[in-house]
């Protein structure tokens, strides 16, 4: 057999060292006997190989002839290493030095090969023994190698191949559970490692996602902690950061089934994965499935989550009236420092959410929480009035100012799941979100699991402030005039921030869905709209732009870009 190292490496001296440095190493290393279970035959027969590296080295005229080889060796192209022949009789010793060298990989793959047909050792020899003892060993060493140099794959293919071979040697068993242990410690950072890699590595990312789901069902359950090697703490800031490598896809359907499974942790994540997608996609019906969600769980505290999600479906009223009846009363100051007007509040509130809780995150979703751009998309407003027309709901249209989010580090909102131990994300120290991991790992997403709790935090900053502005951000909805619908106030080119909220004068079915609002006498026919927004960012009314005078016929919605 030829060893993959020269006699300065076997002895584990500098080529720099003298003679007596070379004599005093080998008193060491002889007095430090390996003690894993080697036979006394192989332990005898390292230390012939060492005093036999000694000697040449040692050997002044020896020596010079020897490293005259290695620098010729050296010199020639191409990829060429030194080498160390070595008799079968010592061949287990050989490896066990190679292995002590600090080459376990080399030592692993020759053990291996030593145990293969024809050369494989007798059944029950010693040698047999020894060659699978140092296999075990040689595979442990090297898949912690391969872990400490972050190439996680390789160190889970070393130790199922080591793994492999003591199986069908049937020995060692105590070296078999070590390397089970081993693999089962691997599996998070072969989550990340499968995960971030590019999506066209379906296969790669198949896998993970394979592995991510044995990883939960080994600890019982999102909530739960059944795994002795993967503590509460560390399984936290493994999820949080694991959730930026997943595709929004990817979040829905693995929540989604984890909820279905009873996970209320899960269930929660999929309503945020369903809301992120809908809004960032331009598809309410998942918001609309990412309510029903919410709705089903039957939690406590989430009302101001479900009024966001009944803004971003249109349903204005019922937004308003749970918002109203589920909110604290902190958050509802703070969100009467937004506007005077309680639809601009809850504008701000859903756009603070959307940008801190829902969008940040995810894999594919680059995605600001532009309401404007939302409800001005033709799918939107296409959705939004087939529910108007189904539901025979009509319905004012929220175009209120909305803030900008706060970007003083407080904290969000984020409502949670008790007991599932996934707190803290939801607040980042910074108040920054944005890829989802940050330096310490922890994920700045909608994933505060802590209990749904909607007070403010002590400091009193909460999300959207505007560094101590508490004016108004939106201008208080006003009777317009019924000819034309045309903002008052407001030039010409600020058209398309002003919304016409009624149908026209004398035919309320012409727009559906646009009519009076139940409970506002005198609304019939008149025309509402917003006086000026400020430069800010607003929420325009799907299916809705301002009418011409002389226009008759029902109102057509106007896309981005639209003139």
């Amino acid at each position: 057999m030829d060893l993959p190292l020269d006699h300065f490496r076997l002895l584990g001296v500098s080529p720099a060292s003298d003679a007596q440095t070379v004599l005093r190493t080998l008193a060491t290393r002889l007095d430090r006997v390996p003690d894993q279970g080697f036979t006394a035959d192989t332990l005898l027969a390292r230390a012939e190989l060492l005093r036999a590296s000694a000697d040449l080295l040692s050997d002044a005229e020896r020596r010079a002839a020897y490293e005259s080889d290695l620098t010729a060796l050296a010199s020639r192209e191409g990829t060429v290493v030194a080498a160390l022949e070595v008799p079968s009789s010592r061949e287990v010793a050989g490896l066990l030095l190679l292995l002590e060298a600090g080459q376990p990989l080399d030592g692993f793959e020759l053990a291996c090969r030593s145990l293969q047909p024809p050369q494989a050792p007798t059944l029950g020899s010693s040698r047999e023994a020894d060659l699978t003892l140092l296999a075990g060993l040689a595979c442990l060493a090297a898949a912690e190698e391969a872990k400490l140099n972050r190439h996680f794959e390789s160190a889970a293919g070393i130790l199922r191949q080591g793994l492999q071979l003591l199986q069908r040697m049937g020995q060692v068993p105590e070296l078999r559970e070590r390397m089970n242990k081993e693999l089962e410690r691997l599996t998070p950072y072969r989550v990340l490692d499968l995960l971030s890699r590019d999506l066209a590595a379906k296969t790669e990312r198949a896998e993970g996602l394979a592995l991510l789901e044995q990883l939960v069902q080994r600890r019982g359950g999102l909530e739960a902690d059944s795994d002795p090697d993967f503590s509460t703490e560390e399984f936290q800031a493994f999820f949080r950061q694991i959730r930026s490598f997943l595709t929004v896809q990817e979040q829905v359907d693995l929540f989604s089934r984890w909820g279905d499974e009873g996970s209320d942790a899960a269930d929660f994540l999929a309503s945020t994965a369903l809301t992120a997608s809908g809004f960032a996609q331009r598809k309410p019906e998942r918001i609309a499935a990412a309510r029903d969600r919410l709705l089903a769980s039957g939690r406590p505290g989430i009302e101001p989550l479900l009024a966001n999600l009944h803004l971003l479906l249109g349903d204005v009223d019922q937004a308003r009236a749970t918002f109203d009846g589920g909110a604290s009363k902190d958050l509802k100051a703070w969100a009467a420092r937004q506007s005077d007007d309680p639809l601009a509040q809850l504008c701000a509130y859903c756009r603070d959410w959307l940008g801190r809780d829902v969008l940040p995150g995810y894999r594919d979703l680059d995605a600001d929480p532009d309401l404007e751009a939302y409800f001005s998309d033709r799918d939107v407003m296409a959705w939004v009035e087939r529910e108007d027309r189904r539901s025979g709901r009509s319905f004012e249209a929220p175009l209120a100012a909305v803030p900008q989010a706060a970007e003083d580090g407080s904290p969000t909102w984020s409502a949670g799941l008790s007991g599932s131990g996934l707190s803290g994300s939801g607040v980042s120290g910074s108040g920054s979100s944005g890829s989802g991991v940050s330096g310490s790992g922890a994920f700045s997403g909608s994933d505060d699991f802590g209990g749904f709790d909607w007070s403010l935090p002590p400091a009193g900053s909460t999300p959207g402030d505007q560094d101590g502005d508490d004016s108004s951000h939106g201008a208080a909805l006003a009777a317009g005039t019924a000819a034309g619908g045309k903002c008052r106030g407001a030039a010409s080119g600020d058209r398309g921030r002003c919304l016409v909220a009624a149908a026209p004068p004398g035919n309320p079915s012409a727009a559906p869905g646009f009519g009076p609002r139940p409970g506002r006498g005198g609304d019939s026919g008149a025309t509402r709209h917003q006086d000026s927004c400020r430069g800010q960012s607003g929420l325009k009314r799907p299916g809705n732009r301002s009418r011409q005078a002389g226009e008759t016929g029902p109102v057509r919605g106007r896309a981005p870009g639209d003139t």
